[in-house]
């Protein structure tokens, strides 16, 4: 082909261009920087004495949740004096609040266990004594429920007294 022998040099950015680049980095690392810092956990000021501090804490938590749970036990009470709800399923609502107190106090799947691996598991004998006497058999036997006013006694001393 015909043409000139002569050879070009590779094209040259300006320098507004390198500017821009360096100017769009500085930009990125920036937004990343800020939305690490954003979205980071808040440190909580430090106690003066913090081996108090989460004992405090978890004692405010368990000692709420006690007074939540004895007053669903006395919503339950009151719905069965007030005759809307029988005396079998007001002993299976003892049952369950029990069982689910349990199972956010420590963590042990009450709600899902049978009463034979409740005592195979060694629980308080406040649960197993409530279970065994009150709701199993106001729930499971054939015939008229147990009174309801013992398993509510039942069932707020497995609140209070649980560990």
């Amino acid at each position: 082909m015909p043409g000139s022998d002569e050879l070009y040099p590779p094209a040259q950015y300006g320098w507004g261009w390198i500017l821009l680049a360096f100017g769009v980095l500085a930009l990125l690392i920036a937004g990343a920087w800020l939305v690490a810092a954003l979205t980071r956990p808040r440190r909580d000021l430090p106690l003066t004495d913090e081996s108090q501090g989460p004992l405090l804490l978890t004692v405010d938590v368990l000692s709420q949740l006690r007074v939540e749970y004895l007053d669903r036990i006395q919503r339950i009470e009151d719905d069965y004096r007030a005759r809307t709800l029988s005396a079998r399923n007001a002993n299976l609502e003892f049952s369950r609040v029990v069982r689910t107190f349990v199972n956010e106090y420590s963590g042990l799947e009450a709600p899902v266990l049978a009463l034979d691996d409740l005592v195979a598991r060694g629980v308080h004998p406040a649960l197993i004594d409530a279970m065994g006497r009150h709701y199993y058999p106001s729930i499971f036997r054939q015939g008229p429920a147990i009174d309801p006013a013992a398993g509510a006694e039942a069932a707020r001393t497995v609140v209070r007294t649980w560990h």
